[in-house]
């Protein structure tokens, strides 16, 4: 049964690592959430290592110029695995060929850089799709708009049999207050059309092992019951922990805040009813992150 807990605190020694989530968590998309801060720092000045785990679907340098221009502290983490840096490395080595049709926002071109775990990355070109090998999405073309106004391209992508790599694979995200559509619903919708699409952010395993060798890149050897999943998503953050065999903390504040009927706290009954719908039982609940 999910714990509730009114802090980090109140579980913070039974751990040495964090694998954190960052927007629903650390920030609304738009600023960061200063409780949050200051507990991943208060966890930190204890020795704890905190890797902040992400779906966004670019490189982990370009994720840190967004996380610090919108104010988070550079002192509240240690390192940043992305769902983009392991879609990338699956990409630089051939899984939907080089010439692919790029799905996502001018903001995200960053995903065709070379990446520095490979040798002699092989150059990938953005075509257009009937002269697609596979397709690259990171996230719809625009964010407000139904994932619908993919089907036509979707249609003539799955009769030529091509792969989707999906770069994120959450269904939304709320930047503010506004709710906005992600990749994985457009590959979602692509796959309940027929076609096939490849996921590497969570709750898929290969973003939990580059997030192992980020923590390993800081020269600490931590076992997996000494790390917690942190995260807002029950089907991407609390389900690929319990796929790692990590334990989990759910902020239910976040993208479950209705179901959950979070105030302060999650309300007991309904995070249990929220729980059994979704067949995934967290270790740990809270409100928001503090």
């Amino acid at each position: 049964m999910t714990q509730i807990v009114s802090s980090l605190t109140d579980i913070s020694d039974r751990y040495d690592a964090l694998f954190c989530d960052l927007w629903g968590c650390l920030h609304d998309g738009i600023r960061p959430f200063p409780e949050a801060v200051a507990a991943l720092r208060a966890f930190r000045e204890k020795g704890g290592k905190v890797v902040l785990l992400t779906n966004a679907p670019r490189p982990r340098h370009s994720v840190e110029t967004q996380i610090t221009d919108m104010g988070v502290p550079r002192d509240c983490w240690d390192t940043i695995a992305t769902s983009g840096d392991s879609a990338r490395l699956a990409m630089f080595q051939g899984i939907v060929g080089t010439k692919v049709y790029f799905i996502g926002e001018d903001r995200d071109i960053g995903f065709f850089e070379p990446i520095h775990l490979l040798e002699n990355c092989p150059e990938i070109q953005k075509v257009p799709l009937m002269q697609a090998e596979g397709i690259v999405c990171t996230g719809p073309f625009d964010a407000k708009a139904d994932p619908d106004v993919m089907r036509s391209d979707f249609l003539l992508a799955k009769t030529r049999g091509l792969k989707l790599l999906c770069a994120n694979p959450d269904i939304v995200v709320d930047r503010g207050e506004t709710r906005e559509w992600c990749a994985g619903a457009l590959a979602k919708l692509y796959t309940e059309m027929g076609g096939e699409s490849l996921y590497f952010g969570k709750p898929h395993p290969p973003v939990y092992d580059l997030a192992r060798r980020r923590l390993a890149e800081l020269g600490t050897d931590i076992p997996d019951g000494r790390i917690l999943a942190v995260g807002d998503g029950i089907l991407t953050d609390i389900k690929g922990a319990l796929g790692e065999d990590i334990d989990s903390l759910f902020i239910t504040g976040g993208l479950a805040a209705a179901e959950t009927k979070t105030a302060h706290d999650p309300d007991p009954d309904a995070l249990s009813d929220y729980v059994k719908k979704e067949m995934i039982e967290p270790t740990y609940a809270i409100g928001k992150l503090r």
